[in-house]
């Protein structure tokens, strides 16, 4: 049991940087084209800010006050997610480290998280 955490670290690190969409799959294909994944928990992909975390061998992004969990797939600089709300697996390749969010957009509020405002509810 106690290689279980080890695994989640090192994926957790693994996942830290900017990935770009790999063109190759598809030009057509909706969706973002760079991503950068922080070690605050947050990613950013064009205009949007999302929380993330890792649950097994998923990943799970808080969209839309609710986690989406997305199968996460590791091998050297490519990173490839399926399942949640994506009708075919989308690769990304790693192509840098991540950049620094800016201090003026917040890390999104986990939707588990009660808000003080309604006890019980996320904010």
């Amino acid at each position: 049991m106690l290689l279980a955490p080890r695994i989640a670290g090192a994926q957790q690190a693994a996942i830290l940087g900017t990935w770009k969409f790999d063109l190759k799959q598809d030009q057509k294909k909706q969706g973002p084209r760079m991503v950068i994944v922080r070690p605050d928990s947050s990613a950013s992909y064009g205009t949007q800010t999302v929380r993330w975390r890792i649950v097994g061998d998923s990943l799970a992004l808080a969209l839309g006050g609710e986690w989406v969990n997305y199968r996460l797939k590791l091998k050297g600089k490519n990173l490839t997610l399926s399942g949640g709300d994506l009708n075919e697996p989308v690769t990304f390749q790693r192509v840098g480290p991540a950049t620094p969010r800016p201090d003026t957009v917040p890390v999104p509020p986990d939707p588990e998280t009660p808000s003080p405002l309604t006890p019980g509810k996320p904010s």
